[in-house]
C-alpha cells in the first residue's frame, strides 16, 4: 500500500482499541464516541480485507490477523513521535539566526541582544549581514530586519521610530552633506558618499559633514555625545521592519524575540 493511501486514522484507532480491548475505553482516550471507533475499525477492515476484532462471551478480542501487525504499528507510531519532536526542536531551541543590515546590527541590534541574553544565558544568536535581498530558505533564518516601506511578502512588525534626523559633530563640522543608499540627500550634490547609514553617522562624528539618518540607529551615538541633532526629527516613508515567513513568525522563540525587540 502506498504511503499516500495509508489509513492513519484507522490505524490509530486500532492501536487504542487493541490496548484496551474495548471500543468504549478507546473512545475515551481518543475523545470520540464508541460508535465512531466502531466505524473506523469497520472501515479499516474493509480497506485491509481482513477481520481485526471478534466479540466473544469474554468481551472483545483481537484476531490473529489483527495482532500480527501491532508490534510494527506501535513502532511506527513511536517513529512518528520522534519525527514530531525533531521538527519541534527548532522551536524550543535557544538558538536564533537573524539577518540584518550591518549598520543596524552594530548601532541598534547588538546592544539589545546583549540585554536580552543577560536574562537568559542559554540563548545563542547567529547574525548574518543582509544589506540586500533576504533568502530565508538558503540561510535557514528565524528572523530578519529590513529597511523599507513594509514587510514585503512576509509577516512583519515595524520598529517604532521618530523617522529621520540630521546630525553633525558636536560644535559643528564641515558644511557638506553626507549621502548613503536610501538617504534623503541628493547624492549628486553630496560631497561625501558612504555605504550605509552607520558609516554616515561615523563620518558625521568625524566632522566630514552633516548626515540625515534613521533616528533609531543614531540614538546611541547621540546619547554618547558623538553627534548632535540639527532641527527636529522628520517622518519618513521607510523604516526598519522585523520580518519572517509565516511558519517562522509563528515559532514561540521568534515571537518572544520580536516582543523583546519591540518593547
Amino acid at each position: 500500500m502506498k504511503r499516500t493511501h495509508l489509513p492513519l486514522n484507522g490505524l490509530r484507532v486500532l492501536d487504542a482499541a487493541a490496548r484496551h480491548l474495548s471500543f468504549t475505553r478507546a473512545a475515551d482516550e481518543l475523545a470520540v464516541t464508541p460508535a465512531a471507533v466502531g466505524q473506523q475499525i469497520r472501515a479499516l477492515e474493509d480497506t485491509l480485507g481482513t477481520v481485526l476484532f471478534r466479540r466473544t462471551t469474554k468481551g472483545l478480542e483481537l484476531t490473529p490477523e489483527g495482532e500480527a501487525g501491532l508490534v510494527a504499528l506501535r513502532q511506527g507510531f513511536l517513529e512518528f513521535e520522534e519525527a514530531v519532536r525533531a521538527m519541534q526542536a527548532g522551536q524550543t531551541s535557544k538558538s536564533l539566526t537573524i539577518a540584518a543590515p550591518r549598520d543596524f546590527s552594530e548601532k541598534w541590534l547588538l546592544p539589545r541582544l546583549a540585554e536580552i541574553a543577560q536574562g537568559d544565558p542559554e540563548l545563542r544568536f547567529v547574525l548574518i549581514n543582509a544589506d540586500e535581498a533576504i533568502d530565508f530558505t538558503e540561510a535557514n533564518l528565524d528572523l530578519a530586519i529590513r529597511w523599507g516601506e513594509g514587510p514585503g511578502e512576509h509577516e512583519g512588525e515595524a520598529l517604532e521610530s521618530d523617522g529621520v534626523i540630521t546630525i553633525e559633530r558636536p560644535g559643528g563640522g564641515a558644511d557638506t552633506r553626507i549621502s548613503w543608499p536610501g538617504c534623503l540627500n541628493d547624492p549628486d550634490v553630496s560631497l561625501v558618499r558612504v555605504g550605509d547609514a552607520g558609516l554616515a553617522i561615523d563620518a558625521a562624528a568625524q566632522g566630514l559633514g552633516r548626515a540625515t539618518v534613521p533616528e533609531l540607529i543614531a540614538a546611541r551615538d547621540i546619547a554618547a555625545g558623538r553627534v548632535t541633532v540639527i532641527g527636529d526629527p522628520k517622518p519618513y516613508r521607510m523604516g526598519y521592519w522585523l520580518v519572517a515567513p509565516l511558519p517562522q513568525w509563528r515559532q514561540k522563540k521568534v515571537k518572544t524575540l520580536v516582543e523583546a525587540l519591540t518593547r
